[in-house]
């Protein structure tokens, strides 16, 4: 059950907890300034901006109540209001709701309360009460700031969750961007805390004689983060650093200035070398491959983000590279979370996982309308292919059937054309050869892998069949000559600009 301390004396602070008085502690003045030097040196908060408090009823989220309070009456911001969310997990969480509205009441402050069944919504979805409550407690920001860019959500990390986070993330395997642990600020969501001690915040609430909740499951040594709190980090500060929790804080500090310029470099070449679209990105194996190591790493790894929707690891990211820096032929398969990288010439292709029903085509089977003129995305392919209309033949004769851009006789073609993946059966007479062929057997000829074949794009009429194979061929009824009246041009260019 939850405790309520009385901030006067001592704490219970539990196993790896040292006495207060056996500690440095600033002055509250000086608390107060660094809180401000903070928001002000991080940019959390613009001018005449409006600030919310999450408000757990703990220790750190009542301070942070306390000095926004006192700060904002003196400052360039105003205290819009305090949030609560009841994750209705523990017996004690309704008298933590019943706490945190009579603070508020106190001070005068409005409060906007949410509940939710964490949960039930955690074995719904597979994930843990942590991630859950997190993503309902992040939702519920979202909702009371909207999209307004003045508006902030301020919440009660302090420099010791940032340690923790920092170890939490060197036992797990994180880069740079991980190491960085917690940011002074993610979207509308600030820490101004991040350069205060938890220890120096009960102090500022015993100076004020503040009571706050004792959450139990915080001495839960299941819970990774509490074993490293209560265990780990009291064994280092006693055996090798009794200053462990600033160089640590520092050491994120560190790992995010270099995370940062990382990602900026990232920004400025991944146009250049990713193309993407809903479901599906292409990679330029050249240019990814050309990147330094820690730039590629980025790319990738937003590439494989994108399709998947999901967090993705360093594993995933390596593959995916390995397949870039590999031979250039096609057939290169990596499945990953979340989504498939096929190595097609120059590019990897990442899309979704194929699904695997009885009786469906190949995830690659694709058909989509284009309207003369017009043009359209064929992502399978990596293609945008289009179609514009000519009065007359003109050069239009002259240009390769083979090529990325073809005329054909705009005689009784449809509109709209149909862009679509070959199909066993398809039959054409390519121009030149005076005879119908099998597009299977084109393609053997022509040496097109079967991997390849599925994402050729083939155009063509609702009535007269196939038009064009787009790269290979097109059909000998459409030849353009000297006396055709209208052509229609069609281009099949790369998706993204990769030339």
């Amino acid at each position: 059950m939850a405790q309520l301390v009385r901030a006067s004396g001592s704490y219970p602070l539990g196993p790896g907890f040292k006495s207060l008085h056996r500690h440095h502690l600033s002055p509250m003045a000086s608390l107060r300034e660094r809180v401000l030097r903070t928001i002000e040196r991080e940019d959390l908060v613009p001018r005449g901006g409006r600030v919310f408090v999450a408000l757990s009823g703990g220790s750190d989220s009542t301070a942070l109540t306390l000095l926004l309070h006192e700060l904002a009456s003196a400052s360039t911001f105003s205290l819009e209001g305090v949030l609560h969310f009841n994750h209705q997990l523990r017996d004690s969480a309704g008298s933590d709701e019943r706490f945190c509205r009579d603070l508020c009441e106190t001070l005068s402050v409005p409060i906007t309360v949410e509940r939710a069944d964490v949960g039930a919504k955690a074995r719904r979805d597979g994930i843990s009460l942590e991630e859950a409550g997190h993503r309902e407690r992040y939702a519920f920001f979202a909702r009371m700031t909207g999209d307004r860019d003045t508006y902030r959500v301020a919440t009660g990390h302090t420099r010791d969750d940032q340690a923790e986070t920092y170890l939490l993330r060197v036992l797990r395997g994180a880069g740079p961007s991980g190491l960085s642990a917690i940011r002074p600020r993610s979207g509308l969501v600030v820490r101004p805390l991040l350069d205060a001690s938890r220890h120096e915040l009960r102090a500022f609430l015993e100076g004020r004689g503040q009571a706050f909740c004792e959450d139990e499951t915080n001495q839960d040594l299941h819970v990774p983060r509490n074993r490293v709190r209560h265990r780990l980090i009291p064994f280092i500060e006693e055996h090798f650093s009794p200053s462990i929790i600033d160089v640590l804080a520092r050491e994120a500090a560190i790992a995010r200035a270099d995370a940062d310029w990382l990602e900026g470099a990232a920004d400025t070449v991944a146009p250049t070398i990713v193309a993407t679209g809903d479901g599906w990105a292409l990679v330029n194996t050249a240019a990814i491959s050309g990147q330094p190591l820690a730039v590629a790493r980025r790319i990738a790894k937003r590439a494989l983000e994108h399709v998947a929707g999901r967090s993705i690891g360093f594993e995933p990211v390596d593959r995916l590279l390995g397949l870039a820096a590999g031979p250039a032929q096609d057939g290169g398969v990596a499945d990953l979370p979340g989504c498939r990288v096929e190595r097609r010439g120059p590019e990897l292709h990442v899309v979704r996982p194929a699904r695997r029903d009885a009786g469906m085509r190949p995830s690659t089977a694709f058909e989509y309308h284009l309207s003369v003129p017009g043009e359209v995305d064929v992502r399978e392919a990596g293609l945008t292919v289009s179609v514009t209309c000519a009065s007359a033949a003109a050069n239009a004769s002259v240009l390769a059937a083979r090529g990325t851009t073809v005329a054909v006789a705009a005689r009784d073609l449809s509109d709209p054309l149909i862009v679509r993946s070959w199909r066993p059966g398809d039959v054409i007479r390519p121009l030149g050869l005076g005879g119908r062929k099998k597009l299977q057997d084109l393609f053997v000829d022509r040496k097109v892998t079967r991997t390849e074949r599925q994402t050729v794009p083939i155009v063509a009429d609702s009535k007269m069949g196939i038009v064009w194979v787009v790269g290979h061929t097109v059909a000998e009824e459409l030849r353009v000559g000297s006396e055709t009246p209208s052509v229609l041009i069609l281009t099949a260019r790369k998706l993204g600009g990769f030339g």
